[in-house]
This record gives structure tokens, sequence and C-alpha cells, in this order.
């Protein structure tokens, strides 16, 4: 039970109180950090800078403040107005607090989305970035009814039906619902319950100054990692699976690959590829904090199910400032350089490098009218 006496311990009140004043010295650093980078940031990306530190933080208060291991609910961590960590406009992502001791029942409806799964984490429990897959269950694994409902169980001992196993540093399980329109779209449904709730939440002094504390680990693990430069511009990366041991919150089975673009007025940058047979596959563009531009005003991302195919399944993604007229378009924003991000979830094998090249805006070639893949 909470202690509510009104003479509670001084100790206990000046812990808490350097608790929330580390909380605005962190909140004050990373700021500085913002104003100071080498080389300086434009305009336009400072000013992401400064939402992004607020997204950061209020994700933070959630997972780390807010979370309830015995009640947990599912709760939305990015969004249009909730950018951070490698957003993108197809998803929806949801976070959930574990207790391994405990027992969960996860109960969803699937609606229109391409891919859903739910992945669990491992690793530390006071705030830094989880450091391993614990388990993945996603739609190919459910068994999913006709009216797209479906249940699983988390626990350390097997259960029948549907069961991720939890590990002894499960912390935390992540859902993902990708949709091809996420606009009109119907998006996934999540829930989850412990069979055994508490009857009283674990909401003492101590227990917030500690909370606290996570949420410092976690704001200052978070925006020591940006901003992310990448070189050569107009390049991408090799395509890589991600493995169990991971940083952070990646999903357990998909594929990603990183770039950059930089581009002067009136160029546009052609990216050329053929994705393999997979569940959803998208490219984003993205500043220097991982993530998306204002994605309610512009298609600045585009995946796989809006994607104007070439006759022999290849395609051709143009990123420019202005309309070329061409199919695949994806707008730069008014931004002259960025991050490219894409990922493949469940292919059937890794997927081969794009091609990238700079071109006048006025020679980019026409061609992808094919609306699904060949």
């Amino acid at each position: 039970m909470t202690d509510l006496s009104p003479d509670g311990s001084a100790a206990s009140r000046q812990a808490l109180h350097e608790s929330f004043e580390s909380l605005i010295e962190g909140l004050q650093a990373a700021e500085e950090r913002l104003r100071s980078t080498d080389p300086p940031l434009n305009d336009a990306d400072l000013t992401d800078g400064y939402r992004w530190l607020f997204s950061v933080l209020q994700v933070g208060m959630e997972t780390q403040v807010w979370a309830d291991t015995g009640r947990p609910r599912m709760v939305e961590i990015v969004g249009p107005q909730k950018k951070w960590g490698g957003d993108n406009s197809d998803a929806f992502y949801q976070f959930t607090p574990i207790d391994p001791a405990r027992t969960y029942r996860v109960r969803g409806r699937r609606g229109d989305a391409a891919y859903l799964s739910f992945t669990v984490y491992g690793g530390p429990n006071d705030g830094h970035y989880s450091n391993r897959i614990v388990g993945t269950i996603n739609d190919r694994h459910l068994d999913i009814a006709d009216d797209g409902t479906f249940e699983f169980v988390l626990s350390e001992r097997p259960h029948d039906g549907d069961w991720l196993a939890l590990a002894p540093d499960a912390v935390c399980a992540i859902s993902r619902d990708y949709l091809i329109d996420p606009t009109n779209g119907r998006r996934a449904e999540w829930s989850i319950e412990a069979e055994d709730p508490p009857d009283h939440p674990d909401d003492g002094m101590d227990v917030l100054t500690r909370r606290f504390g996570h949420v410092r680990n976690w704001f200052d693990e978070q925006t020591l990692m940006a901003p992310v430069r990448v070189g050569p511009p107009n390049e991408i990366g090799e395509p890589y699976p991600v493995s169990s041991v991971t940083m952070g919150w990646a999903a357990g089975d998909a594929a990603y690959a990183m770039g950059g673009w930089e581009l002067d007025e009136g160029e546009a940058l052609v990216i050329e590829g053929r994705s393999p047979v997979c569940a959803f596959w998208n490219l984003c563009l993205w500043n220097p904090f991982l993530h998306t531009y204002d994605y309610g005003y512009e298609q600045v991302t585009i995946n796989g199910g809006q994607v104007a195919y070439e006759p022999d399944g290849s395609w051709r993604i143009v990123v420019a400032a202005s309309d070329p007229g061409v199919p695949n378009w994806i707008s730069t924003a008014g931004r002259s350089s960025g991050l490219l991000w894409f990922r493949w979830f469940l292919p059937e094998s890794t997927p081969v490098r794009p091609k990238a090249d700079v071109i006048p805006i006025a020679e980019v070639p026409r061609g992808g009218h094919a609306t699904e893949r060949p």
C-alpha cells in the first residue's frame, strides 16, 4: 500500500526533488547539444529537433513512469505528432511493460493490417534500451479467426494454443501493425491483461523517484544517438536482417537498409531496386533525428502496396523537391538533405542492395505503370 501520511521521510522527499531536477537538467543539456552540433543544423532540422526532444520525453514518461506490469495497457508510442526512433507513416506501434513472473493474455483484431507482430524484448529494466529480442509472434504464426480476432499467452511456462515464451529478463513488448492505406484502413486492435493483477498499484514516493531516474536514462540514451549523419550521400547501404541481439526495439522478422541523400536545386535521386516476396516493405525519408517529415501534407514515404512497378517486377522511386511527373515520387519536403530508410517484413531472402543515382529532375525516366507487383 502507498504511504499517504503527511509526514513522509524528508530524505525521500529530497530524493524525489533531485530526480525531478535531474530530468530538467537532462532536457537542458539535450537542448544545448542541438544548438551546438558540428556542422550546425539547418533551421528546419533544428525545429524538428525541438519537437523531437519532447516526443522522446513524452515516450519516456509513458514507458517508465506510467507503465504498470500488474495492470498493463497498450500505449501509443509513435504517430503523426509523436515522432522519434524511426517512425513511419504506414505503421502503428504500441508498448506494454512486461513482468516475466506474470502470465498475460493478449487479444486483438487484425483489421486491414498487411503485417502485424508482437515482439518481447529483454535487457536492463532501468530505462536503458533493450539489448535483445526474447521472442516474436506475427500474423503468419497466429491462429486468426474468420472475424479477424486472435489471442495468445505470454508466460514462462508453456500454454496450449498460441504462446510466446517469456525469459527472466523480459521487460517490455511492442506491437506493430502495418497498413497499405493507413489513412483509410482499419488499424489492428490490441489489448493485454495480466491473469493475476495486484489489488493495489506500486506507486509510492520511492517508486516515482526511481522511475524518474529511469526516464533520465531513457532520455539521455535516446538524445545522445542523434543527430545521425551517414555518408557518402546518395548511396544506400547493404540490406541486413536483424539478429536476436539488437540495440533497441527493432523487429525480429525484418530486414533493413539505410542511406542518405543530398540534392541541389533541380536534382532528383533515382533509386532502383527489386524487393523479395515479403509481407510488407516501405521507404521513408528521415531527418537527422530518425523521424519522418510531416506526412499529413506531402508524401514523404512510400510502401510496396503504393508503388507502381516495372513490367519485370522491379521498381524505380524518385526523391525530389518537386513532382517530376512520374510514378513513385516522394517529396523532400523542402529539405536539401536527409536520411533514407528501407524495411522489409518477412522477406523470403535478404533484399538486394538498391542502386541510387543523382540526375536532373527533367531527365527522370518514365515507367512504372503497373499498380501491383507483376
